[in-house]
């Protein structure tokens, strides 16, 4: 009689599949953004309209060759930012070269670079991946799926402790800036590879 194969292989690969998109994504999230907000596509938009209507500047007032193909170029190359970002809601004014200039536009355009300064809260995504993975585990069952469950609750309660430990460094060090330097000084026995994690998690 043939034996049937065990499904616990299969669990297993399955596990270790999640836990490493779980703990790649935990890793950092300097490479993850948030989705375009209405300011970043209006600015994209504008940017376009920008680079039209100094193209047709530079045409009609008959500059310099080079200056034609630059305008022509940035033309062409804005239409990249609008079709990656995609249309906004509402289109900002932007018929004639004073529409754009206006005050209104400069701050649009202001707003946009610190949209596209900010960053997901690295504890946040963190904790949000463990969350998803022990949800999944959970699903997938078996004693496999068990065992991932606990390890994945242990992760996300060593992850708690790491961060309150950072955030009460951090605040002793403001704190007290007398002992910064000592403060500093004590945590030079650490690896550099702990001296990076935690580098990574202050930010």
């Amino acid at each position: 009689m043939k034996k049937t194969q065990s499904p616990e292989p299969l669990y297993t690969l399955k596990l270790a599949a999640l836990l490493t998109c779980i703990f790649a994504l935990a890793a950092g999230c300097d490479g993850l953004r948030f989705a375009p907000s209405q300011t970043a596509k209006q600015n994209a938009w504008l940017h376009n309209r920008t680079a039209i209507v100094a193209a047709e500047t530079a045409r009609a007032e008959d500059t310099s060759q080079q200056l034609q193909s630059l305008t022509q170029l940035s033309e062409i190359q804005s239409r990249a930012f609008s079709t990656y970002y995609g249309l906004p809601d509402e289109f900002p004014s932007a018929e004639t070269a004073e529409d754009i200039l206006s005050e209104s536009n400069v701050q649009l355009a202001k707003a946009a670079i610190q949209d596209g300064a900010q960053r997901p809260d690295p504890w946040q995504v963190a904790d949000a991946a463990v969350e998803l993975g022990i949800g999944i585990c959970a699903l997938l069952g078996g004693v496999y799926g068990t065992r991932a469950v606990g390890f994945l609750r242990d992760a996300r309660g060593k992850s708690q402790a790491l961060k309150e430990i950072i955030e009460v460094n951090e605040l002793f060090k403001k704190q007290n800036t007398s002992a910064a330097a000592a403060f500093k000084q004590a945590h030079q026995t650490q690896s550099p590879q702990t001296r990076q994690l935690v580098a990574q998690m202050k930010t």
